[in-house]
């Protein structure tokens, strides 16, 4: 089963090709087309690390980001917005309510600081701007 945190709720959304390093984008792209193509995909959420990370060439050996506090308040954000528990979903319908929710305010005040937001396709995609 997929494993993914909070703010990648948003990311896997926003995806467009492009990452940190080969083999980053390699796994995200597979995790990314079976999310977005496979009805009825099942992931489990986890408040740490996931299935993305684990590719990802700012992942610690003591599985955690180079970027910690960060990436734990992109999490925290996409928590508390959307009233978001650790546990077992499917991907399309949790996708679904989350964009239901969203704003282009709450959008920026969740991914204020990520590298990829002002390059992502996040907006268009998730607010449709």
């Amino acid at each position: 089963m997929i494993r993914l945190r909070p703010h990648h709720l948003l990311c896997t959304q926003g995806y467009s090709g492009k990452g940190y390093s080969t083999e980053f984008v390699q796994n995200m792209s597979a995790i990314v087309h079976s999310l977005r193509n496979v009805p009825g995909t099942r992931i489990r959420l986890v408040f740490g690390s996931d299935s993305l990370c684990a590719h990802c060439p700012h992942h610690t050996a003591d599985n955690l980001c180079e970027a910690q506090e960060k990436v734990s308040r992109f999490d925290r954000k996409t928590v508390e917005y959307f009233n978001l528990h650790e546990g077992v979903y499917v991907y399309q319908d949790l996708i679904r309510a989350i964009d239901t929710q969203m704003t282009p305010v709450m959008l920026e005040d969740i991914c204020r600081g990520c590298a990829w937001y002002p390059v992502s396709a996040c907006k268009k995609n998730i607010c449709g701007k």
